[in-house]
């Protein structure tokens, strides 16, 4: 197959062009990631340094998070449009500045903008990145290739926190910022030099934003989308309330040092990690629908414990334990909401994907500063907002799947084409 780029299947220049690209298309996908989570251990410090309360101080997440909500719906329809390369570099450039400028802002509000600046560029990389998977791959490679960005996603969460611990123990929480602005700025470069365009102009359909907002107005008048998404987007609130309220709870409250909460941030993803892979195996005899609602009920039963133990004030390890109950369960949500969602959405699948995206960091942004409210000084604020959050996703899981095929299973490469569910996120060469 000859694609968009040039790149002949099976020659030999081919082969280490096409390991590049997925190099590349490695880094662009921990991007959103790493520019998210390397600072989170620094978030009281943060708070100290520009005399700033925590519910200020987490409007930063808040903000990165629409950023990247918002980049998704843009990025997706402007690269079809204009081509991968253009809207691409315009990202990576945004997030380097904004990355580097957030290094040196000298008040929390300024650094509030600034996130949300380098969310939107992040949400560029991260849209593409999979944009350029489509055009260049489809079927069973398709799926290889989706499925080594997923483990990279999964990855970037782990290692980022602990990066960010120890270059904020080193060189304070402005070096985290100038850290990942010069990894932006490595892509870029990459980019520059070694990404090709995948999308030809002759592939390109006009700039239309009517026909956009009436397909993303049919999507969401569509409840067999709409449960996935609502479940999808408000365990990501969940994550979001641990992720936004867990440093000031850990670090001020129960006193680790960021090292040891970047290494309970990292259990945690772990967990969630292991969880999503038991769940990939398991998916083709139980299917997706009953593995989204084991984890919404698991990630409420938990967050719930956890709010009964922080009333009691049992201590640390509960705390701890319930954390990674919760979080782990997540991983069984996030990979089967998308999988009901995008079931058999035709022409449709990539607005159906960026409505995910969006929905995701949307109400994560949302949650994150109401557990800010009074979080230095009580682990309540968090496990309530996660409670509730978590009580409403399995209220929400009920209409996830239409009545009778609840408990179908997502049927596999074995019994069914890759193509048949997955064939229009982009064109084929």
């Amino acid at each position: 197959m000859e694609n968009a780029v040039g790149i002949r299947a099976g020659s030999g220049g081919g082969a280490v062009r096409r390991i590049c690209v997925l190099m590349l298309l490695a880094a662009l996908t921990a991007l959103g990631p790493l520019s998210m989570d390397a600072y989170i251990p620094g978030l009281p410090r943060i708070a100290d340094s520009l005399h700033s309360p925590a519910w200020v101080v987490q409007l930063t997440v808040t903000a990165c998070l629409a950023g990247l909500a918002i980049g998704q719906l843009l990025a997706g329809p402007l690269s079809d449009a204009l081509g991968r390369r253009g809207p691409l570099l315009f990202g990576l450039t945004l997030c380097t500045a904004a990355g580097a400028l957030c290094a040196l802002a000298p008040n929390v509000w300024l650094l509030v903008v600034l996130r949300g600046m380098q969310g939107l560029g992040g949400a560029f990389a991260l849209v593409i990145a999979y944009a350029y998977v489509s055009d260049l791959h489809e079927g069973k490679a398709a799926a290889r290739y989706f499925s080594l960005l997923t483990l990279v996603t999964g990855l970037a969460p782990v290692l980022a926190p602990l990066m960010g611990a120890q270059i904020l123990d080193a060189w304070g929480w402005r070096a985290v910022f100038v850290t990942v602005a010069a990894f932006s700025a490595l892509v870029l470069v990459a980019c520059v030099g070694a990404l090709p365009e995948s999308r030809p102009p002759r592939l390109r359909p006009p700039w239309e934003w009517r026909r956009t907002g009436s397909v993303y107005g049919g999507l969401l008048r569509d409840r067999a989308l709409v449960g996935p998404v609502l479940a999808n987007a408000l365990t990501f609130a969940v994550m979001f309330a641990y992720i936004s309220g867990s440093p000031f709870v850990l670090q001020s409250l129960y006193g680790l040092s960021p090292q040891q909460y970047s290494l309970v941030f990292a259990v945690n993803a772990i967990g969630l990690v292991a969880a999503a892979a038991a769940g990939g195996a398991l998916v083709g005899r139980f299917g997706a629908a009953f593995l989204l609602r084991a984890g919404v009920t698991g990630t409420a039963a938990a967050s719930v414990v956890l709010l009964v133990l922080a009333v009691a004030g049992l201590g640390l390890w509960p705390i701890l334990t319930a954390l990674f109950v919760a979080i782990a369960h997540v991983g069984l949500v996030l990979p089967n909401a998308p999988a009901l969602a995008l079931r058999h959405r035709g022409s449709n699948a990539g607005a159906a994907a960026a409505l995910l995206g969006c929905g995701q960091f949307l109400f994560g942004g949302l949650a994150a500063p109401l557990v800010g409210l009074t979080t230095a000084h009580s682990a309540v604020p968090m496990a309530t907002v996660m409670a509730v959050l978590g009580l409403a996703t399995s209220a929400v899981s009920i209409i996830v799947t239409p009545a009778g095929t609840a408990g179908s299973p997502i049927r596999t490469s074995g019994d069914q084409p890759y193509e048949e569910v997955h064939h229009d996120h982009g064109p084929r060469h």
